[in-house]
């Protein structure tokens, strides 16, 4: 298939912007009270889309395994502290847990796709990484945040229940199974939900930018399952990190619950 890729000037991307009017236009006749805030995100997100080409032409240039892996690792820490800042019950190392979380599932995964699927070589080529990296920990956040806040809201709702179960001899995993396992079930309905319409309803963004770019369609149609069989992978292993480490630092030895490490931000 002949590749007829269209280069995009500067020129263009100025007229695209003006695509954001619709929004702020809208937000002022309806008084919704929202032109400030997409006014804010649409620069926010040119600059950082901007910084991070320049950023990503650089380190595709040098080529060097730690510069990779340091940025990749400053992609995973801002998605971690993405994920909680979500919720508003905090606990003491719940950033800590959602770091390991987010950086256990991502790497796992993206290990064993590059490495095991695509048979990259090597491995951490930021070609393949840098995108499927993107796409993982944004996945694997939204997981996290769901799973993290479902969580916590289903402990201090239903603490009475809870507490009544260790009171009658029940161990902490038994007292708290029903809610983690709720956790977890919300946590990954977005990805259920958008595999069930892929393809029908909608068309994912890694392939549409790859038929953009030329590639035949049953190419990016292959590509794109994996990618999808990637972000459910991470996005259920993250959750089940953050909930079984909140689970454990809200429960001690002794079968108690212990939401007094609980806060609730103003």
């Amino acid at each position: 298939m002949e590749t007829n890729y269209i280069f995009l000037t500067n020129g263009q991307l100025l007229i695209a912007s003006v695509l954001m009017a619709v929004n702020i236009g809208l937000s002022l006749i309806l008084k919704l009270g929202l032109t400030k805030q997409w006014s804010i995100a649409s620069l926010r997100m040119v600059g950082q889309l901007l910084l991070v080409g320049f950023l990503l032409d650089w380190v595709f240039a040098l080529n060097n395994p730690f510069w990779i892996l340091g940025v990749a690792l400053f992609m995973a820490t801002i998605a971690s502290i993405t994920a909680v800042g979500r919720t508003r019950k905090r606990f003491s190392v719940i950033y800590l847990n959602s770091f390991i979380s987010i950086l256990g599932a991502a790497f796992f995964v993206m290990f064993f796709a590059l490495a095991g699927i695509l048979q990259i070589d090597p491995w951490y080529s930021p070609q393949y990484l840098f995108p499927l990296l993107g796409m993982v920990l944004g996945n694997t956040l939204n997981g996290i945040s769901l799973g993290l806040e479902r969580f916590l809201d289903s402990l201090s709702v239903r603490r009475k229940e809870v507490e009544m179960l260790l009171s009658l001899g029940a161990t902490s995993w038994e007292a708290a199974n029903e809610l983690i396992r709720d956790a977890l079930r919300t946590s990954m309905i977005p990805t259920l939900n958008s595999m069930l319409v892929m393809g029908v309803v909608s068309l994912p963004g890694m392939m549409t930018g790859q038929i953009l770019a030329g590639i035949s369609p049953g190419e990016a149609v292959r590509y794109q399952i994996i990618v999808v069989f990637i972000l459910a992978a991470a996005a259920a292993l993250g959750s089940i990190l953050i909930v079984i480490l909140t689970f454990r630092a809200l429960f001690n030895s002794r079968h108690q619950l212990l939401l007094k490490r609980l806060q609730t931000l103003s």
